[in-house]
């Protein structure tokens, strides 16, 4: 009878699924093809600390949401696994997405972001905002009196114009107006390297192919010295410098469109495809993939 008491009692757990940096770092470490985090990061132009903050769920030590995103999607494909699913595993662990989950396909918009969370920061903000105006009301009602004693008596001791000289009209001229663009697929979002805009016959452009994730880029001169190293989001657009030599690498080739004195080049890679030394030439980039 004890024996079956005891053995009733016993609590069989169930293994936790494995976070996000758990997989990266189960992917990197077994199988036949081990590998180390500085190989890797320099296949992928990313900071061998980024790629450690991922494997160890230490998000805070990347700057911002979209570079995280960015960092793990490339990582991932790097390392032969779902960049979705492991995208998606990095939201949930940060935050950014709820635990709700609907059986139907049109409720799961509804489940997409906190808004539990963000209504009750607000709410948070608004009655700390509403406290500190209570207690120091009076301190607000005098300044406002000051302010319009203020304004009232430089009106009254000014002395009066008498002759109006009327300032000569400024025409401005936009850069906009100045510098004709190539007809974008998407609506520009970000506008990088604007030294080089009023000169460049090569401009960047991510396109839609590169997700909410973006694309990571790195430019680089004959010298080896860094131009941009950046991920850039759907419609941000980078314009090239137009003197010296520049390569590129492009950690989604398919995601990038180039234009070449306003005519879209052909692409340099496939989509999801990291390529480097991609030499920013006119006559390079307007040669027919064949």
């Amino acid at each position: 009878m004890t024996e079956n008491i005891e053995n009733a009692d016993v609590v069989v757990e169930t293994p936790k699924p494995a976070t996000a940096g758990e997989m990266l770092r189960n992917a990197r470490t077994t199988g036949r093809r081990k590998r180390e985090i500085p190989t890797i990061a320099k296949q992928l132009c990313i900071r061998e600390e980024f790629l450690e903050a991922l494997e160890n769920g230490q998000y805070d030590m990347i700057p911002e949401p979209v570079y995280i995103l960015g960092f793990a999607r490339n990582y991932a494909m790097e390392l032969g696994l779902n960049p979705d699913e492991v995208v998606a595993k990095i939201k949930h662990e940060m935050g950014l997405v709820s635990d709700c989950v609907s059986d139907d396909d049109e409720d799961v918009s509804a489940c997409a972001m906190p808004s539990i969370k963000e209504e009750s920061w607000g709410k948070i903000a608004f009655g700390k905002a509403y406290q500190f105006v209570y207690q120091n009301w009076i301190w607000f009602v005098g300044g406002i009196v000051a302010i319009a004693l203020i304004v009232f008596a430089i009106v009254m001791l000014s002395p009066a114009k008498t002759e109006e000289v009327s300032a000569p009209e400024q025409v401005v001229v936009s850069v906009d107006d100045m510098v004709k663009e190539p007809e974008y697929k998407l609506p520009v979002r970000e506008r990088f390297g604007t030294d080089n805009r009023a000169t460049a016959n090569i401009i960047l452009q991510a396109n839609k192919k590169t997700g909410e994730a973006g694309t990571w880029v790195e430019i680089k001169d004959a010298r080896g010295r860094t131009e941009l190293s950046r991920v850039l989001m759907p419609g941000d657009v980078y314009y090239v410098p137009v003197k010296g030599t520049y390569k590129a690498t492009f950690g989604n080739a398919g995601g990038i469109d180039i234009w070449v004195d306003g005519k879209l080049a052909p692409q340099v890679g496939q989509e999801y495809k990291k390529i480097s030394g991609v030499e920013l030439t006119p006559e390079r980039l307007m040669k027919t993939n064949k």
